[in-house]
């Protein structure tokens, strides 16, 4: 009798179990859930600093026909905005450095000799760049101003030129809102004319420059 009543009861168990995972079968299955990609936005202003060498010449051409490198060191602020479409990275930048690039010639000017010294150097560039998320690629290429001491004998005027700049770099973003560059600008600020470098005739001086410098932004 003990027997036949557990016979049944697991019998009953088992029928049980067969209709609850039937119906189990039954129900419907949740698929995977699709999650978007969160890309980086490169859109938004942003302030930083900015630090390099730069290299440049400076071509004298009347009365005394020489020309010279300049050597040194920029570093200062930077200031822009971005605006991304896709892909597609648009903006404008600027910044002011001071500079201590300068160089000079003793063989062909004599003593003290000729000297060219770039004092600060500024530029108000577009920028254009591709997004490769957190990567962005750019060419950049705008308006360029200096202050250029142009020395003679004992004399020197210092003038502040207007010229134009263009380049390439790239942009890092980490860390949030912080993003580090490396950038190349050719720049070339014209030809200022000295008029006290020599006694009683003016000297036209062109100069140019390239600089090679690092940066680091911080958006918002």
């Amino acid at each position: 009798m003990k027997s036949t009543i557990i016979r049944t009861g697991i019998a009953i168990a088992a029928l049980l179990l067969a209709q609850i995972a039937a119906r189990a079968a039954d129900l419907p299955r949740k698929g995977p859930v699709y999650t978007a990609p969160n890309y980086f936005s490169w859109t938004g202003f942003y302030v930083g600093f900015n630090a390099g060498y730069g290299w440049g010449t400076a071509d004298w051409s009347t009365p005394i026909a020489t020309s010279f490198k300049t050597t040194g060191y920029l570093a200062g602020l930077t200031l822009g905005y971005n605006y991304q479409t896709g892909a597609f990275v648009w903006g404008i930048e600027g910044d002011i450095d001071y500079s201590s690039l300068k160089g000079s010639d003793t063989a062909i000017c004599g003593t003290p000799g000729c000297e060219t010294k770039l004092q600060y150097l500024g530029t108000v560039r577009a920028r254009l760049g591709y997004a490769f998320d957190r990567w962005l690629p750019y060419l950049t290429g705008g308006l360029a101003f200096g202050s250029i001491k142009n020395s003679g004998f004992d004399a020197s005027e210092t003038k502040t030129k207007l010229g134009w700049t263009a380049g390439l770099g790239v942009e890092y973003a980490f860390m949030g809102a912080w993003s580090a560059k490396l950038e190349y600008l050719y720049a070339s600020l014209g030809t200022t004319t000295c008029n006290t470098c020599f006694i009683g005739v003016s000297e036209d001086i062109k100069y140019r420059a390239n600089i090679l410098r690092a940066g680091i932004n911080y958006r918002f």
